[in-house]
């Protein structure tokens, strides 16, 4: 009924190896946000891991506008970082899938 289990088996298990090789790809894949004036530039992974932060000196004056600057652009920068993050995961994980009838999540 479901063929050679074991194969499949082998298929799960490639698909998995793939999700974490593009895990660690995506660690690699940069992203870079700035706020629409440009005061403040972040990069994050695709990982949603934070590499690096730039402030223009004008901010360092006003805490709340640079806080409230940093959450903008960081939030934005994440968002960008998950939908990739996500793409390529969901990606990965198609290409390796045994092919199981009834079983196309993924289309």
């Amino acid at each position: 009924m479901f063929g050679d289990i074991s194969g499949m088996m082998g298929k799960l298990q490639e698909a998995q190896q793939k999700v974490e090789e593009t895990k660690k790809r995506l660690d690699t894949v940069l992203i870079d946000e700035a706020s629409s004036d440009g005061n403040i530039k972040v990069t994050v992974t695709a990982n949603r891991e934070i590499k690096a932060i730039s402030v223009n000196e004008n901010l360092l004056a006003d805490a709340e506008e640079l806080e409230d600057y940093l959450v903008l652009t960081l939030n934005k920068a994440l968002k960008r970082a998950g939908e990739i993050n996500e793409q390529e995961l969901a990606i990965a994980a198609k290409a390796g899938m045994p092919n199981i009838p009834g079983m196309d999540m993924f289309k």
